[in-house]
């Protein structure tokens, strides 16, 4: 797993990382997951947890209230209640608090029964975890997927707001994302920034949370500082904010 920080910018610190699985010559997320087998999807997703558990667990500084964040894909959970023991053994384990723990599911991955999706959020709220929607904009259902539920937190894809400061329509889009978000109780983190341009205008319209290289390329096994402007020092923020 290689670690990259979620920043607050209304803190000024760290709200915590997305743990991102890595191959063992470091390859990327897209190439390990092109090697999984559809009857292996369940098993490499329940190691994946577990690992992300156990290196959080031993990177993270004692006392600060970090989130970790882990991605997972719907489709390989077959029955929620089952596919969390090993996640809340590991947790238990590793003294990791459960209300750390954000899951992410991406657009992504079509989905196509989102009964089931809702009763995997159902369960995962149910023993304290926060979740979120990760690529949002970019994927197979968007929109759609809130009418049936509303996640804690919504990671608008990169592709929304690449060069956002240059780009009329994508700031119009934001505000919309922005006002739906608002009314729904949802918090927004942009992700992929790359630019101070970039920030500064999603800053302006109301974004809190941020990721990207602009910030921190993530770091094998290891928490990466921040280093964009005045983003210089690592300090936690405590709680998700809302």
């Amino acid at each position: 797993m290689a670690f990259q920080p979620i920043y607050d910018a209304v803190a000024g610190r760290v709200w915590g990382y997305e743990a991102l699985v890595r191959g063992t010559s470091g390859e990327g997320a897209p190439e390990v997951l092109s090697k999984v087998a559809p009857d292996q999807r369940y098993r490499f997703d329940q190691d994946c947890r577990v690992k992300a558990i156990e290196l959080a667990s031993r990177l993270f500084p004692p006392g600060e209230d970090l989130m970790l964040s882990i991605n997972f894909m719907p489709n390989a959970v077959y029955e929620p209640a089952a596919c969390l023991r090993a996640t809340l053994q590991t947790a238990a384990f590793c003294g990791f608090p459960l209300s750390s723990i954000m899951f992410e599911f991406t657009e992504n991955e079509e989905v196509s029964d989102t009964g089931h999706l809702t009763n995997i959020i159902t369960e995962y709220r149910r023993h304290g975890f926060t979740t979120a929607l990760d690529d949002f904009g970019a994927g197979h259902a968007g929109l759609g997927l809130l009418v049936d539920f509303q996640p804690d937190l919504i990671k608008i894809d990169m592709r929304l707001i690449r060069n956002i400061d240059e780009s009329p329509a994508r700031r119009a889009v934001l505000a919309g994302i922005v006002g739906m978000a608002a009314e729904l109780g949802i918090t927004l983190l942009a992700e992929g920034i790359e630019t101070e341009a970039e920030f500064l205008v999603l800053k302006a319209a109301g974004i809190r949370l941020f990721q990207g290289y602009w910030f921190a390329k993530p770091a094998f096994e290891e928490l990466p500082e921040v280093e964009c402007g005045s983003a210089a020092a690592v300090i936690p923020a405590r709680g998700a904010p809302r």
